[in-house]
C-alpha cells in the first residue's frame, strides 16, 4: 500500500513537471513565431489548450512556485492576445 502511494506521488510530480515543460515549449513557440513576423495564432491556440488541462497537485512547494510563475506568464500572453483581438 505504501509503495502504491509513493508511485502515485511520483506520477503526480512527473505530470506536473511535464505540464510545466509543455507550457514553456508553447511559450517558446509563440516567441519564435512573433520574432519571425507571424501572428502567433496557432502557438496561442496550443498554449491555451495546455492551460485548460488539469494541473496535477504536488506536495513540493518549490515545484508549485515554479509552475505558478510559468502559468502567470502564459496567462499574460493569452490576455495580451485577447486584448489585441478586441482592439482590432
Amino acid at each position: 500500500m505504501a509503495l502504491q502511494s509513493a508511485e502515485t506521488a511520483t506520477e503526480r510530480r512527473r505530470r506536473a513537471v511535464k505540464r510545466g515543460g509543455g507550457l514553456l515549449d508553447r511559450l517558446d513557440e509563440l516567441k519564435l513565431a512573433l520574432l519571425s513576423g507571424e501572428d502567433g495564432g496557432e502557438a496561442l491556440d496550443r498554449l491555451a489548450r495546455v492551460m485548460r488541462e488539469e494541473r496535477p497537485d504536488d506536495d513540493d512547494a518549490g515545484l508549485k512556485d515554479v509552475l505558478d510563475q510559468i502559468e502567470v506568464r502564459a496567462s499574460v500572453e493569452l490576455a495580451k492576445s485577447e486584448m489585441a483581438g478586441k482592439a482590432a
